[in-house]
């Protein structure tokens, strides 16, 4: 029932901006956000040649068309939130990349696909959201084939002194207040720095990517490590006779 709930906030929530979220999202970050995505995509192109990917938390599918630099690939995105996936689809049809990219209503706990179904399984900025964050990363790894790649980019905390200080008072006072002037809504980017400071980033997240059966699993800190991106492996498994 938390789970439930959870998800039914979240989902709401996001609905509610949807049509800021882009605006804000580069605004906030002044631009970084893009090459973030790219450094990202970057990572699963040294690891796997893929073909078919999956983008867990999608929202307005700014990583799935990132992701479309990897080359003849199909990308299947997938959220809670209607409203985003409705600003995603315009965005995904004035590119004109229907036949490229798919959209469709999920949650990351119920991935509506078979095993084994994804090349590369990835997130941007989505798994903090997961209503359940093991559920989310085991069905992540259930749906991508043997020797198929994870890939989640998400917020972290910069360690050293002054970013941290700076980092630390841009995100708990300035951005809640620009997000609000923004967008109108007065708890989303309150949401944002105490869902950051709740992620369990670092060694504790490439724990949870163990737990859910990844191996092979690796982190790369950014801009100071204001974000953070981990790689894991679904591992093939031989049994001798």
């Amino acid at each position: 029932m938390q789970t439930a709930r959870k998800r039914e906030e979240i989902s709401e929530m996001f609905d509610r901006i949807a049509w800021r979220y882009d605006f804000l999202n580069h605004f906030l970050s002044l631009g970084t956000d893009i090459w973030w995505r790219r450094r990202a995509v970057a990572a699963i192109g040294r690891m796997k040649k893929p073909e078919r990917i999956l983008d867990v938390a999608t929202g307005t599918a700014d990583l799935a068309i990132a992701a479309l630099r990897l080359g003849e690939v199909k990308v299947t995105g997938v959220d809670i939130s209607q409203k985003m996936l409705l600003e995603g689809r315009k965005k995904i049809e004035r590119k004109g990349l229907t036949d490229r990219i798919e959209l469709v209503a999920a949650a990351s706990e119920e991935l509506p696909f078979p095993d084994a179904t994804f090349d590369v399984a990835m997130s941007a900025f989505g798994v903090r959201n997961f209503a359940d964050t093991a559920t989310g990363l085991s069905e992540m790894y259930r749906v991508l084939s043997d020797g198929g790649v994870i890939m989640v980019l998400e917020f972290s905390k910069p360690a050293r002194f002054p970013l941290r200080q700076i980092y630390g008072f841009y995100f708990k006072r300035l951005l809640p207040l620009l997000g609000r002037l923004f967008s109108r809504d007065s708890s989303a980017y309150t949401y944002l720095p105490d869902s950051v400071g709740s992620f369990p980033e670092g060694e504790a997240f490439l724990s949870l990517l163990g737990a859910a059966g990844f191996g092979s699993t690796e982190m790369k800190r950014l801009s100071g490590g204001i974000a953070t991106i981990y790689t894991g492996i679904k591992a093939t498994i031989t049994i001798n006779s």
